[in-house]
């Protein structure tokens, strides 16, 4: 039985952990090519070589734009086209607040998080245009974007600036068959939060159970999202079930962005991640 991506071929940066890693064993799994890009090269070797098939890696930092155009061109190379790039790498970046933070957090915030998507864009259409048979591009962003108060400030103005960008995309590359679109995800169990508060990969990843349960606790829906949630919205998005979409920013939060919980345990629940997490609780 065919996959629902069957034969095509995608490159997801990120790729070698938490949101990433989970899109790539699905892609794989519905009979997708796929091309690993990541800048962490032991995990995501090892993660092709679990896999095998269809699947390659490249070293990729997205905020370099020599290296994303190379990814597409790797993709292209092996594989002989590109029909979808899912643009999620990312991390937290500057957590201080907008009055706190360094010009050089905010430049490589925005390098990380914004730039790199825009990169993805920019060479993922231009192969899919010479191809001349149409794409799909969809890229990560954040119920952060959606309305203040869901992460870090310049975070969340990053994440604003995705789904923008998703829109004006949309715009320009529709007339080529190219379809751009974001997902917005909510409380998702990866080693990202742990990562940003200066935690090794390795000590990240032994986070992810604990503060998954956490998560759980701030939306309607009571479990914390996994990356199998997103893995599915890109998928879909891929996909020529989504055909007639673009421009579309996919939340997929569990009903976070529709009110605090009720009991008020919101900043309860900020305060035993940060014991989840071994860390002092930050005082404002």
């Amino acid at each position: 039985m065919a996959g629902r991506i069957d034969g095509k071929v995608a490159v997801i940066t990120g790729g070698a952990s938490g949101i990433g890693e989970g899109a790539v064993r699905l892609f794989a799994e519905e009979g997708g090519r796929v091309v690993v890009s990541d800048i962490q090269d032991e995990r995501g070797q090892a993660l092709v070589e679990s896999i095998g098939g269809d699947t390659s890696y490249v070293h990729a930092d997205v905020s370099v734009e020599s290296d994303v155009q190379g990814a597409v061109a790797h993709a292209v190379d092996r594989f002989g086209r590109i029909d979808a790039i899912f643009n999620n790498a990312g991390y937290a970046g500057a957590l201080g607040g907008l009055t706190e933070v360094e010009e050089d957090e905010y430049d490589q915030t925005m390098d990380g998080l914004l730039k790199g998507v825009f990169f993805g864009i920019k060479h993922a259409a231009r192969a899919m245009q010479a191809q001349g048979d149409g794409g799909s591009i969809v890229s990560t962003a954040s119920i952060a974007g959606v309305g203040a108060g869901n992460g870090p400030a310049v975070y969340s103005v990053a994440k604003a600036a995705v789904m923008h960008l998703t829109k004006v995309a949309a715009y320009d590359l529709g007339e080529f068959g190219i379809r751009v679109n974001c997902i917005c995800p909510g409380g998702i169990a990866t080693p990202i939060f742990a990562k940003s508060l200066g935690l090794s990969a390795e000590e990240a990843d032994k986070t992810v159970e604990a503060v998954g349960q956490i998560m759980g606790q701030f939306q309607p829906i009571k479990r914390s999202g996994q990356p199998a949630d997103i893995a599915h919205a890109a998928l879909w998005l891929s996909s020529d079930d989504a055909s007639f979409v673009t421009g579309h920013a996919l939340v997929v939060d569990g009903g976070a962005t529709l009110g605090r919980p009720r009991d008020g345990s919101f900043g309860e629940g900020m305060e035993q991640m940060f014991a989840a997490l071994g860390l002092e609780v930050p005082t404002p």
